[in-house]
């Protein structure tokens, strides 16, 4: 672009950028066709003679550019060069939505690459998570890739939850969500006894073309903002949760005979008097897995991984597995577990309680005292555990080496930790994150925050389940020569992208530290090598978080590619069919396999792999807005107080301080830092002073006051009241 075009851009009246847009659409269109501005004008329904002018105007610009050409005078098509350019070889696209609450939007590409961006004029309709198809405009030069959205395909969402704002002659539902750009009408016969202030859920029922709102009706009332069943229902309702079970799956729940036969018993291998014993959080009402320990003759270990035999007792085509497969997962709010089953089965037949007789599908390896697997067995068990320990009584027991079992609890925490360290040597990446825990009362207030530690009891159970998820994989995985491998259901995670691991390197030796990305062991090692270096500083929070977006998603899928974070070349999920529905047809193929039954259709299972992945998303998703929550309602209370904090984020708007103690993030606004003009440095994470050039940056360590609490937004500001930064005076010249 020439200098003086470049001039006239930065003039262009608010809103013209768009119009350029719509201008650009007209020759996408019909790329083979010319037009003069007055049919462009006419194309776009333009008729008063300021718009017309300034159609010409951005014709000329556009020609500057080199986005059309002119064919003879005053006659323009699309610039060839634009038409043909690798990205717009096809005109269409499908993706998904990513909103904004300002009404402008990305779209997700459905085959990857770079997102489109959809201008606030062109969304059509489209909200939060609707899959749609979009009309690609001919990308400019220095600009993003930019389009419409031509077609909604799949909405995301239908119900949304929020405040019924009722007045004399209309009512409105404003959303909690903060994707939601548009307020929600609602006519007076659709209200269905809701009150003005209350927590709702509407259903959106029609969205006339011409009109700003969609319209909608009140499908449930869940009561009074702040109450927090209402508030953990909220949270349910927007995620498209259910809090509770349909009365015919519970009666299909009630119905199952909770004996086991002889026959079954003998159908199975008996591991009722070996040494068992399940490990679980303090809290854990479904346990569903299981080790057990055997010493051999030859001084070897056998070592069974014993998981709750779910598919005994689901069926596949009940009532149970169609609303299983429904949900996906179970979902952990802060105050309560929404099971992926009735809890009939959660916590009581599938549950692996101790002394009591319990069905099990099993992993069973027999390890040398190095940890090398020499053999291994996959099948149906039957279990009677000795004992339910929590992971604060197995670390004791590791740490003091006394305690019931402790003899047998030690060997096997020495075989789980030779196998992690054999994993982490072979480039596994030791990813972890902090997890929020609070302390609530009988109303479900939080008195305190805590972090909860990942130590070396729950290591213990990680690495034994990593083990028999990889085996079960490669079982199945590995196909035998000649043949082809049958369909499964794997847990995979692709490599990084190279453009963003390049960044993420670029950001680190910026802070001072080094990422080595030359090869994929090299990476495994200075990712866990910069996970010990930031521990406990005031950037590892940030860190961790951009290390994990850095990363792709694992997700469940029928093709495998291995899984990069671990280092696996297969690996599977088969230890949690209580809580997650992957598991559970996990279980079913292996014994259809083991059975010598013909393959599964690739295409339905890699159907059903996509929903388990997309409800695994948004159960993580509801958790992290039960715990954003949590961290409000905490500190709702405490407006005027100060604290502590470290600098966890920098941006345009403000700076991010996270509390030492209770890890709430919450904002100070640069508009509230009156001392100075603060502006954002952001190739070295600071806000700078344009005055008196005092600086915050990443990791600084400040003390704030809770300046305001918004509930509803889940949004916490800051004041700071201690400024320990670095001040850098500029000299005056």
């Amino acid at each position: 672009m020439s200098k003086k075009s470049k001039s006239k851009k930065s003039r262009r009246p608010r809103g013209k950028n768009a119009f350029a847009d719509s201008v650009l659409g007209i020759f996408t269109k019909l790329p083979h066709r010319a037009y003069n501005y007055k049919q462009v004008a006419a194309s776009l329904g333009v008729k008063d003679k300021a718009s017309k002018d300034l159609v010409n105007i951005i014709l000329v610009e556009l020609l500057e550019e080199g986005s059309i050409v002119e064919i003879k005078s005053g006659k323009y098509r699309i610039s060839p060069e634009y038409a043909t350019e690798a990205p717009h070889l096809k005109k269409y696209i499908t993706g998904k939505v990513d909103m904004k609450g300002t009404g402008k939007a990305y779209i997700i590409n459905d085959e990857g690459g770079e997102d489109i961006f959809i201008a606030s004029n062109n969304t059509q309709h489209a909200l939060h998570r609707d899959r749609v198809k979009v009309l690609l405009f001919p990308r400019r030069k220095d600009h993003k890739i930019e389009g419409q959205i031509v077609e909604i395909l799949e909405r995301g969402k239908e119900q949304y939850v929020g405040i019924i704002d009722i007045s004399k002659h209309i009512a409105f539902l404003v959303a909690d969500n903060t994707s939601m750009p548009v307020d929600i009408f609602v006519p007076k016969e659709e209200l269905h006894g809701a009150k003005s202030g209350q927590k709702v859920i509407v259903r959106i029922t029609d969205w006339p073309e011409h009109s700003k709102n969609p319209f909608g009706t009140v499908v449930d009332v869940l009561g009074e903002p702040g109450n927090n069943d209402v508030e953990m229902k909220s949270i349910l309702a927007e995620f498209d949760f259910p809090w509770k079970f349909p009365d015919k799956v519970e009666k299909e729940a009630e119905k199952i005979d909770r004996g086991i036969t002889s026959q079954e018993i003998r159908n199975r291998k008996d591991f009722r008097d070996v040494f068992t014993i399940t490990i679980d959080p303090p809290d854990a009402k479904d346990y569903d897995d299981a080790l057990s320990l055997r010493k051999l003759p030859d001084g070897n270990f056998e070592v069974g991984v014993h998981i709750a035999d779910v598919s005994f007792y689901v069926k596949q085509g009940s009532l149970i597995d169609k609303e299983a497969f429904d949900r996906g997962t179970s979902v952990y709010l802060v105050d309560r577990t929404i099971p992926m089953l009735p809890e009939k089965l959660s916590n009581d037949l599938c549950s692996l309680k101790p002394k009591e007789d319990k069905l099990c599908y099993a992993a069973v390896f027999t390890l040398n005292p190095e940890a090398d697997v020499l053999s291994h067995w996959i099948g149906r068990t039957i279990i009677n555990s000795d004992r339910r320990f929590n992971y604060e009584e197995v670390q004791e027991i590791i740490e003091s080496g006394q305690g019931e079992y402790s003899e047998e609890i030690m060997i096997l925490h020495k075989l789980a930790f030779i196998l992690r360290e054999d994993r982490l040597r072979k480039g596994s990446i030791n990813f972890e994150s902090q997890e929020v825990k609070f302390i609530l009362d009988e109303n479900g207030k939080p008195l305190g925050v805590y972090i909860k530690e990942q130590k070396e009891s729950n290591r213990l159970i990680e690495d034994f389940m990593l083990l028999a998820n990889r085996i079960i994989a490669e079982q199945i995985g590995r196909a035998k020569p000649g043949q082809k491998a049958k369909t499964f259901v794997y847990r995979i995670h692709d490599s990084p992208n190279i453009e963003k691991l390049t960044n993420f390197a670029q950001f680190l030796s910026r802070l001072g530290y080094k990422l080595n990305i030359d090869n994929r062991k090299g990476l495994a090692s200075s990712f866990n090598k910069l996970f010990k270096q930031i521990e406990g500083k005031g950037e590892q929070n940030m860190i961790e978080s951009i290390a994990i977006r850095t990363m792709a998603k694992a997700v469940y899928s029928t093709g495998n590619i291995g899984h990069y974070g671990l280092g696996f070349k297969f690996y599977t999920h088969f230890t949690s069919p209580i809580r997650r529905y992957p598991d559970l047809m996990v279980h079913r193929l292996l014994e259809r396999y083991f059975d010598t039954g013909a393959s599964v259709s690739k295409e339905e299972y890699e159907k059903k792999c996509e929903h388990s992945s997309d409800m695994e998303r948004k159960a993580v998703d509801a958790e992290r807005a039960s715990v954003k929550y949590k961290q409000a309602e905490y500190l709702l209370d405490k407006i005027g107080q100060e604290f502590p904090g470290l600098i966890s984020g920098v941006s345009k708007w403000g700076i991010f301080v996270e509390l030492i103690e209770s890890k709430c993030e919450g904002m100070v606004r640069l508009r509230d830092l009156a001392d100075d003009y603060y502006y954002l440095d952001e190739e070295n994470y600071r806000v700078i002073g344009q005055r008196n050039g005092v600086q915050y940056k990443l990791g600084d360590p400040v003390r704030i006051k809770v300046k305001r609490i918004d509930l509803s937004r889940k949004e916490m500001d800051f004041q700071i009241v201690t400024e320990i930064h670095v001040r850098s005076r500029r000299r005056k010249r």
